[in-house]
């Protein structure tokens, strides 16, 4: 009986374990990705507009991100988000959305690379079907469904976006939601 027993348990150890590991996409995740994606992008580039240009290059100290280095690390991620983890190759390659963060500080520029890793996030999304959605695949050194690579798109732009604000406000400018 102690052997039947035991093998009961470890089954549903078993059950549970694979259970818990499984990486299903939570409900009308894509539905909620767009929303929230569309509001923190939209916040993200009023943001950077509002900012003036002789600002790009301020930092709040030495060895800190400038004001440009911030937008534009947030573009490259991007693109590199989708690149490495979900197999969606960048339209301008690995090096020339690497090299921004370090060159980019023109605020025209800034705005109009911004602008379009945005769109290019919305249509990286925008083609994922639930299946892929589904499928795993790594990040930072994780098995995870893919629809948590999006996610951290949505978390490391709040991220920067939070740090903007605050760039922002020491620069005396009011984010403009904010008004």
């Amino acid at each position: 009986m102690c052997g039947i027993r035991s093998g009961l348990v470890l089954a549903a150890l078993g059950f549970i374990a694979t259970s818990a590991g499984a990486q299903s996409t939570p409900p009308n995740f894509l539905e909620e990705f767009e929303g929230q994606l569309g509001a923190s992008a939209s916040k993200l580039v009023a943001l950077a507009e509002a900012m003036p240009s002789e600002t790009y290059t301020w930092s709040p100290g030495e060895g800190v991100a400038s004001v440009a280095r911030v937008f534009m690390h947030v573009a490259s991620y991007n693109y590199m988000y989708p690149d490495l983890n979900l197999g969606i190759p960048a339209p301008m390659g690995r090096e020339e959305y690497g090299r921004w963060e370090a060159d980019v500080r023109d605020k025209d520029q800034v705005l109009e690379i911004l602008r379009a890793s945005m769109e290019h996030v919305r249509g990286v999304a925008g083609q994922m079907t639930a299946d892929q959605l589904d499928r795993t695949t790594q990040l930072y050194g994780r098995d995870v469904g893919e629809w948590a690579v999006l996610f951290q798109l949505i978390a490391h732009m709040n991220e920067h976006l939070g740090q903007s604000i605050a760039y922002a406000r020491m620069n005396s400018v009011v984010p403009p939601w904010s008004r």
